[in-house]
Formats: structure tokens, C-alpha cells, sequence
């Protein structure tokens, strides 16, 4: 009886470390990191593969830390909505306490991982748990202008990769960062949309108007296509030595294509299945993007 228990408590403890941690997204903010960093790395050896895995653990830390710090900020707001009200610490499964312990511990376990590739990466790192935690989050309840805010510590993780690669920021981690800049826009309005009556709820206030209405949606038309072409700005040869061949650039140019059409189909719309599906393109497109990206590098 007592292993069952054992067993019911660990795995119940992992599920809370998840979810404090926001798992899911954390795993896809490492895969920026990694695919920034595979871009910047002049070759594949032992010490690369060694480092990129100090990036993944150390990334993962940085992004769980934010993600837990978060939910202790929001722990009230999170109660009042059906999306966050199962959370670990609004549903009691996990003490404020706790879940304090549990970010500080990653936040410096991060730094010192990402301290340990370089300084700047550290740098960085920090950076985006002071940005997400200290003015993001408190933001949300004030002003749409949150997600502007949002939108920096979100950009960081690609151009995080190349400076754990390369040790340096320049032209070309400044693209990468620009690239993830205004995907944040499209992909957070869209989520703001179909999450709007539950975002009422926390008193966020996510979308640029305020409301679902054809401004909004105008404006993610707008940040999309400033997203298209930041996405083949490489491929004129004006970014250093990040570069993309011509038909990469297309490869890349048909996929804001494809995320513009529904960006479009939003205004026409103005529904929550139209926001959804731009949502879920979003998401693959971004790590369709960074594959294109990588396999151009390596296979050119």
C-alpha cells in the first residue's frame, strides 16, 4: 500500500513540476535556443553537442523559473479562470512556498549553466526572467501593451542560441531576435482572441484594441507581414554570416504565406475557430522556420 502511495506521490509531484513549470512550452523555447544555437556553431563535435546540452538543461531552467515565478505573481487571477484555476498552487496542490523554492533554485541553476557557455548568454538569460516576471506579468491587468512588453523575453531564446554558439551578439542574433519578436504578435493576439471571455475573467487585457473587432485583427494582418519579410531578410546577404540560399528563402516566403492567409481569414472572420487555427499554424510555423533555417545551413 504505501509503494502504491509512493508511486501515486512521485508522479504526482513530477505532474505539479510540469505544470509549474509550463513543460510544454518550455520544451518548445529550448527548441528556438537549439536551433539558434545549431545555426551559430561553426561545427558539430564532442564540446558542441556537450554545450548545446548546457543550453537545453540551462534554457529549460530559465524558461521553468519565469513560468513558476509567474504563477505565484497570478496565483488569485489564476482561481478566477477556467484555463488556470487547476494550476498547482489555485487548486492547493502546491504551497506558495514551495513553488518559490522551486523557481529560485532553477533561476540560478539556469544562470550558472548559461554562465558557464559565456557571460552574454547568462546575460540574456536573466535578462528575459527579469523582463517576463517584473514587468510582463504585472503589465497584463494594466495595458495591452503587455504583450509589446512580452514580446522581448519571448524573442530571446533563437537569438540565445547564436550568442551561446558564438559568444557574441551582432547582426546576426539581432535578425533572429527579430524574427521571434513579431511572430509574438500573430501567434499571443490569436490567443488573447479565443481566450478572451476567460482572460475577462483575470482581468487581462491581451488584445491591442481591447476587443475582438477588425482593428485587432488588422493589426495581426500587419505584424504577420512584418514577420514575412524580417523571415528572408538573410537571404540578401546584409545579415553577416547568417545567410539563406534562394530557395530556402522561398521555402520561408510560402510559409508566411501560409500563416498570412489565415491571419487574413481572422479579419474576415473574426471568430474564435478562425483565431484557433491561426494559433496552431502559428505554432508550426515558427518551428517549420528554424528546420528550414538549420537544414539550409547544413545542407547547402
Amino acid at each position: 500500500m504505501s509503494t502504491v502511495n509512493s508511486t501515486f506521490s512521485l508522479k504526482s509531484i513530477f505532474l505539479d513540476f510540469k505544470e509549474i513549470t509550463k513543460a510544454g512550452l518550455a520544451v518548445s523555447v529550448v527548441f528556438s535556443s537549439v536551433a539558434g544555437y545549431l545555426l551559430g556553431v561553426e561545427e558539430i563535435n564532442q564540446q558542441s553537442l556537450i554545450t548545446l546540452a548546457m543550453l537545453a538543461v540551462g534554457g529549460y531552467c530559465m524558461v521553468g523559473a519565469s513560468n513558476a515565478y509567474n504563477q505565484i505573481i497570478e496565483k488569485d487571477l489564476d482561481a478566477l479562470m477556467d484555463r488556470t484555476k487547476n494550476r498547482p498552487i489555485p487548486s492547493g496542490r502546491m504551497t506558495v512556498t514551495a513553488a518559490f523554492v522551486i523557481a529560485s533554485v532553477l533561476a540560478v541553476l539556469g544562470v550558472v549553466i548559461l554562465y558557464n557557455i559565456n557571460e552574454k548568454s547568462a546575460m540574456f538569460g536573466a535578462i528575459s526572467i527579469f523582463l517576463y516576471t517584473s514587468v510582463y506579468t504585472p503589465l497584463k491587468t494594466k495595458t495591452p501593451l503587455s504583450v509589446f512588453v512580452g514580446a522581448f523575453p519571448g524573442a530571446i531564446p533563437f537569438m540565445l542560441g547564436w550568442v551561446a554558439a558564438t559568444g557574441e551578439f551582432g547582426i546576426e542574433a539581432g535578425t533572429l531576435f527579430l524574427i521571434q519578436f513579431f511572430w509574438q504578435f500573430p501567434h499571443f493576439w490569436s490567443i488573447g482572441w479565443f481566450l478572451y471571455d476567460d482572460y475577462k475573467k483575470g482581468g487581462f487585457f491581451m488584445l491591442p484594441t481591447g476587443n475582438r473587432d477588425k482593428s485587432t485583427a488588422m493589426q495581426t494582418i500587419l505584424y504577420t507581414l512584418w514577420l514575412v519579410v524580417a523571415s528572408v531578410l538573410p537571404s540578401f546577404g546584409y545579415t553577416g554570416q547568417l545567410y539563406l540560399t534562394g530557395v530556402s528563402a522561398i521555402i520561408v516566403l510560402l510559409l508566411g504565406f501560409w500563416m498570412l492567409y489565415f491571419a487574413v481569414k481572422l479579419y474576415q472572420e473574426q471568430t474564435d475557430k478562425a483565431a484557433k487555427r491561426l494559433m496552431l499554424v502559428s505554432v508550426s510555423y515558427i518551428s517549420l522556420l528554424q528546420i528550414v533555417y538549420i537544414l539550409d545551413k547544413f545542407l547547402r
